[in-house]
């Protein structure tokens, strides 16, 4: 097996680094069955993509597998986790905790894949009384603070729409540079931050479209 070294690094396309978090929940999945090897193909069933795409993908990361023999479940585990840099806790803090925040501090699947969530605001002082996923939520004020106390580099925004950009250009005066967006509007940061929108009305909103073309009997056009 070769690992890839900073010597024969390149980029890794953007598509690439979108499915490596996804086999790297297949092969823990695989792991926790007891698996110790697997193939291509069996990976990339878990991972629902095609063998040859996942292929692809790896080849960015280096030779990870052995002819005949498949790919070594762990190793290919830890190399993925190490490309995507999950080896190491990282420390997020959530902003907004009302339902949705509740739910995001609530998710085990953070500790697990490489992420321990260290703080959540709220700018809400009756939200301030409570106590989340074992956390006391505090005041947005404290926000500064947390950040240098923790050297939080992710922030996840579940604000409404109207605070969001105001809690972003507060993260990022803070140090910031990682934001995961889950209101339902476009932030605007500076160069060298990365911000992330997740938009569940969208998504929701494209599955409308599938079943929409599911209903539509074949060579029927769809008129809007």
């Amino acid at each position: 097996m070769t690992a890839r070294t900073p010597d024969s690094a390149r980029d890794i396309p953007e598509a690439t680094v979108a499915r490596l978090p996804v086999y790297l929940r297949a092969l823990i999945g695989l792991a926790e069955d007891g698996t110790t090897t697997c193939s291509s193909e069996e990976l990339a069933a878990s991972a629902g993509v095609n063998s040859a795409k996942l292929r692809k993908d790896l080849s960015y990361l280096g030779s990870y597998g052995t002819r005949g023999v498949g790919y070594d479940v762990e190793y290919l585990r830890y190399q993925i986790a190490r490309e995507i840099g999950v080896t190491q806790d990282r420390r997020v803090v959530i902003v907004g905790i009302g339902n949705l925040g509740h739910a995001l501090a609530n998710y085990s699947g953070f500790r697990s894949r490489g992420f321990r969530v260290v703080a959540l605001l709220d700018a809400d002082p009756a939200r301030q009384a409570e106590v989340v996923a074992g956390l006391d939520v505090r005041s947005f004020d404290d926000l500064e603070a947390i950040v240098a106390e923790h050297d939080v580099s992710i922030g996840v925004i579940a604000t409404p729409a109207v605070a969001a950009q105001d809690v972003a250009d507060r993260m990022v005066a803070a140090g910031i540079t990682s934001i995961l967006n889950f209101a339902p509007t476009v932030l605007a940061v500076p160069d060298g931050v990365d911000v992330r929108k997740v938009d569940l009305s969208i998504e929701l909103q494209i599955l409308a479209y599938h079943e929409q073309r599911k209903s539509v009997a074949p060579g029927t056009e769809v008129v809007s």
